[in-house]
């Protein structure tokens, strides 16, 4: 396990602004460096959300930060890949923070990775920004101080996914789910969300992640005659699932609604495949100026327009460090203090604020992929249909289970 996590870490830049007179400047960083980690999935079934591109706009937003507001402390990028396993993601965690002196971990896609990666950052006392995972344990039940739920969480996408029910009246959903926390998630909250809306549930199955053969549970699903079969799952498995809806015919009769669908998704599998689908979305490339200009520079460098995983990145990256320069300090206690306070309105969240309870609120947007023929240009896919207030988005504090949410 040891010899695994050192192999896995690997420091992939070293900024410094000011050199040696900035490092003495920094009294309230420790070793007058800012070091911060982007835990991923490189290899795995989550790779093409978070992984490399992730670890790209955490680069971007480290360079454009020392470019602009050169701060008077270094700031160094780790990266690693968890392998979608808790005991590697919480290893590799425990080793930066003891000894690799890093200050924030981010990204930590998996929402059992995410789980158990906030548990190490509480025990620690240092800081950890979620940028990758949604589940909404990280707000409620097993909230953390020290921990920031930054993108998006299962809430708040199968609260905006449910507004289909009342006006399309799509009134009777199948859930064909992914069998870990992120699965069951969002199962329970789509399920809410859909009776509260007037609709009704049929019923469930679920598969194992990264299976290959999911012909069994669309059979089922098919079989239960709902107007939706709802996709409970990401990444690689829910590119397989909407793969395998195709080749069995399930659209003229079922409307898929893929619960965590992306542009990465959508780009995989083309507009002729995926048109028509309804998604939510915390960040879109082509949504105005702000958001084009830093996407266009993004896939100047990475080759891909980014989703919103690693839009998030580089925005919690960048009020990250604007957060610990304001401080004046890396201590975790501090910054998050400062962060709740911030208004954060970037080319990622628009009306964004940190709630007690961790939660970063931001509006989001119901959107549906063109038809082919409307679209203009490659990665041109979406129609915003709707703009979600965060408010309305994400669970109210006052519904919150977290042991924070009333401070």
């Amino acid at each position: 396990m040891r010899a695994a996590i050192l192999h896995a870490a690997m420091i992939v830049t070293a900024l410094t602004a000011g050199g040696m007179g900035a490092a003495a400047q920094a009294d309230g960083i420790s070793d007058g460096t800012v070091r911060i980690g982007v835990l991923t999935d490189m290899a795995g079934v989550f790779s093409d959300l978070g992984g490399a591109g992730a670890v790209t706009a955490a680069q971007m937003a480290i360079d454009d930060y020392v470019a602009k507001e050169k701060p008077p402390f270094k700031v160094e990028l780790v990266s690693a890949d968890h392998q979608n396993k808790p005991d590697i993601a919480t290893g590799i965690a425990r080793q930066w923070y003891d000894t690799g002196g890093v200050d924030l971990i981010t990204d930590v896609i998996n929402s059992g990775v995410a789980l158990a990666v906030s548990s190490v950052a509480e025990s620690k006392s240092r800081m950890l920004i979620v940028t990758g995972s949604g589940s909404t344990r990280l707000t409620n039940e097993q909230c953390s101080p020290f921990t920031i739920s930054y993108t998006w969480d299962t809430y708040s996408f199968a609260n905006g996914q449910t507004r289909i029910v009342k006006s399309l009246g799509l009134d009777t959903w199948y859930f064909v789910a992914v069998d870990y926390a992120l699965g069951k998630s969002l199962v329970t909250e789509a399920s809410g969300a859909v009776t509260r809306s007037g609709g009704k549930i049929v019923g469930t199955v679920y598969h194992p992640i990264s299976t290959t053969d999911l012909s069994s549970f669309l059979l089922q699903a098919q079989g239960s005659k709902a107007k939706v079969m709802g996709f409970a799952n990401a990444g690689a498995d829910l590119l397989n699932s909407i793969k395998a809806a195709k080749d069995f015919n399930i659209t003229p009769g079922q409307t898929i609604v893929p619960l965590v669908g992306t542009i990465t998704e959508v780009n995989a599998l083309g507009a002729a495949a995926t048109q028509g689908m309804f998604l939510v979305e915390p960040f879109y490339w082509d949504l105005d100026d702000l958001s084009r200009q830093w996407s266009k520079r993004f896939f100047d460098k990475f080759g891909k327009m980014p989703n919103f995983v690693q839009a998030g990145a580089y925005s919690a990256v960048t009020n990250y460090l604007k957060a610990v320069q304001a401080e004046k300090t890396d201590d975790a206690a501090a910054v998050m203090k400062r962060l709740k306070t911030m208004p954060i309105n970037d080319m990622f969240a628009r009306n964004g604020k940190i709630r007690a309870d961790g939660r970063m609120v931001h509006d989001m947007y119901l959107v549906q992929v063109k038809a082919p023929g409307d679209v203009k240009e490659r990665w041109d896919y979406y129609n915003v249909k709707e703009v979600i207030p965060g408010d309305e988005a994400f669970q109210p504090l006052s519904n919150s289970r977290c042991r924070l949410a009333t401070q």
